[in-house]
């Protein structure tokens, strides 16, 4: 199969006023999520093994496999970017209740969730991904990947949300200031609704 770019859930300019602008999704979306799919394709078009499978599959099977690393590297890629985009919202940042009933629980406060994954995102060195997940034993945790890492390698994590922290996800609205693009994610971008749906049917 051919993996393709999948549209953005809002417009290109929907999120401007929440902090994350035009420019930064045309580029962000439309060319370097772009290049790891075309990559993605070149790699499973050269190898029949590969052909057929799914993106999960393809993660999957390439996690800790050294002959696959540029294979992982563009579907976990594909991956965390096509659910990063479900994650932003033009009017996020709310916490709906039920949610919210399940972070106080698990976290002690609304605050101390949001200060353990400002902890999380700022802490990745260089490149990455902060996650909210969903443990087996059902607890909410945070979790932090480097580079292409994903939650869904492992299939333990269930992934609730997440957060890129790539240089070129922030640095046109931010420039280098990553804990300022964690806040306005947390306070104002984050699609908690979503995160609510995938813990309600985990």
């Amino acid at each position: 199969m051919s993996f393709s770019l999948p549209s953005l859930p809002y417009a290109a300019d929907a999120l401007a006023e929440a902090g994350m602008c035009q420019e930064t999704l045309e580029f962000h979306h439309g060319k370097h999520h772009l290049a790891y799919i075309n990559t993605l394709n070149t790699l499973v078009e050269g190898n029949a093994s590969l052909q057929g499978k799914s993106l999960e599959e393809l993660v999957q099977l390439s996690h800790n496999n050294a002959d696959l690393t540029p294979v992982f590297n563009n579907a976990g890629q594909h991956w965390n970017h096509s659910f990063f985009w479900e994650c932003l919202n033009p009017k996020g940042g709310k916490i709906p209740a039920k949610l919210e009933k399940k972070i106080i629980e698990d976290f002690g406060s609304v605050d101390e969730f949001k200060a353990a994954f400002k902890q999380a995102a700022t802490t990745q060195f260089g490149s990455g991904w902060a996650w909210l997940v969903l443990s087996p034993e059902g607890k909410l945790k945070i979790t932090k990947t480097g580079n292409a890492g994903t939650p869904i390698a492992e299939k333990q994590d269930r992934p609730l949300l997440t957060f890129d922290v790539w240089e070129h996800a922030y640095y046109i609205d931010f420039r280098n200031r990553r804990p300022d693009y964690t806040t306005n994610f947390l306070d104002r971008l984050a699609n908690y609704e979503l995160a609510e749906h995938l813990l309600q049917t985990a």
